[in-house]
């Protein structure tokens, strides 16, 4: 028998083995769209910071202020030593900018989708989730121990036939509905339109969530939910504090009975020490911005630099969804060895790999932001012309 370490040492090996070891990268910058990395400066394609605010001024100060106030940590959980007002007035402001009756924050959105689906399903119960929704839906479902049916990625067909399945098999339980509205490694928006007139049709609830969607669609910023009118059509919309708000944490948004109930049986907010007073200030004061005038430019702003990527682009008629870019190189040692080319020509676009993609399905996945400047999407393009990479 080996011993711990050499046992370990072994399974690391088997994971190198198969181009899917990965490693922590410091970083000695902010976030933005030049990082350092050691010696090198690479230009970031590899941020969920659409909107440019993980750095922005406004966020910063007000986390200053909150630490200058309430300190860096909050004590404990928020049921035990009391909530503190960043806390509060963030929810407040989220419910307001979300336009529900009510919000509740968590420490990050892993921890919400564990929280609130475990919170609203038993073993009596099913979750019907799209075939690519992000890993923590995955996790909470199951280990909330409901029955779990599976449809094909943004297949409304396929939802309704496990619908007409769990409308007979559900013997008094509920049936919930769980989707991403735009897909954090294609980039793809779910037909939420149809989604939701198929959970009206079979008595479902919907959850949806929205981390990769809030501050880039909608009249105000608010998601696709927004963009599409269908606000009142989602029981549980779901979102992060730390892709296009910049700072961290995750939400649910809802009604006052949904968030009082979360309050009382979601387990990964009960049991957690409160994020820091900084992070839920400087989220409100993301919200606040990005529902400004300057919210507004910076979305436009965006979504020039996606037009202006699709325009450079060798093959046009691939219509370019959105911000995130995903370019399939397939092999996961291929997809490493892409990765490290840009990095030589100092681009950092990410290799993404198995588990977070299918075997087989291996990318780089390029992340557009508000911040970048058409100089630096041209850049991006000659270095992706040069290797021949996903063009």
């Amino acid at each position: 028998m080996l011993s711990f370490d050499a046992e370990l040492r072994h399974r690391l090996d088997a994971i190198r083995g198969q181009g899917l070891l990965r490693e922590l990268r410091p970083v000695d910058s902010p976030q933005g769209t030049r990082i350092q990395v050691g010696r090198q400066t690479l230009l970031n394609f590899s941020s969920n910071d659409y909107l440019g605010l993980a750095n922005d001024p406004l966020p910063r100060e007000a986390a200053i202020r909150a630490v200058d106030k309430f300190g860096a940590g909050s004590g404990a959980s928020r049921l035990i030593c009391g909530s503190l007002a960043p806390h509060q007035e963030l929810e407040e402001t989220l419910a307001r900018f979300k336009g529900t009756e009510a919000a509740l924050s968590f420490s990050s959105g892993y921890a919400t989708a564990m929280g609130t689906i475990c919170a609203l399903l038993g073993k009596n119960d099913i979750i019907i989730l799209d075939k690519l929704v992000h890993a923590c839906m995955v996790d909470a479902a199951r280990l909330s121990g409901a029955k779990i049916r599976v449809f094909a990625h943004n297949d409304p067909d396929d939802l309704e036939d496990k619908l007409k399945w769990a409308d007979t098999a559900q013997n008094g339980g509920q049936i919930l509905v769980a989707t991403e509205s735009i897909f954090s490694m294609d980039g793809d928006a779910a037909p939420l339109r149809e989604i939701a007139a198929l959970k009206e049709k079979y008595g479902a609830w919907l959850m949806v969530d929205e981390a990769h969607a809030t501050g880039l669609y909608g009249k105000h910023r608010r998601g696709l939910a927004e963009e599409l009118g269908l606000n009142d059509k989602i029981e549980i919309q779901m979102g992060t504090l730390g892709k296009a708000l910049g700072a961290s944490g995750g939400y649910i948004s809802g009604s006052r009975t949904l968030i009082d109930f979360l309050v009382n049986r979601a387990r990964s907010f009960i049991f957690s020490t409160a994020p820091v007073p900084a992070a839920a200030a400087a989220a409100q004061a993301a919200i606040l911005l990005v529902q400004s005038a300057e919210g507004r430019v910076r979305q436009e702003l965006l979504w020039s630099r996606v037009g202006e990527f699709q325009s450079q682009i060798a093959n046009r008629k691939s219509q370019i969804p959105g911000a995130i870019i995903p370019m399939i190189i397939g092999d996961e040692n291929q997809a490493v060895q892409a990765a490290a080319k840009l990095r030589e020509q100092n681009i950092f676009v990410p290799a993404i790999r198995y588990p977070t993609v299918a075997r087989g399905k291996a990318r780089l996945r390029v992340t557009l932001t508000a911040s970048h400047s058409s100089e630096d999407v041209s850049e991006l393009i000659r270095a992706l012309k040069t290797f021949g990479l996903g063009l």
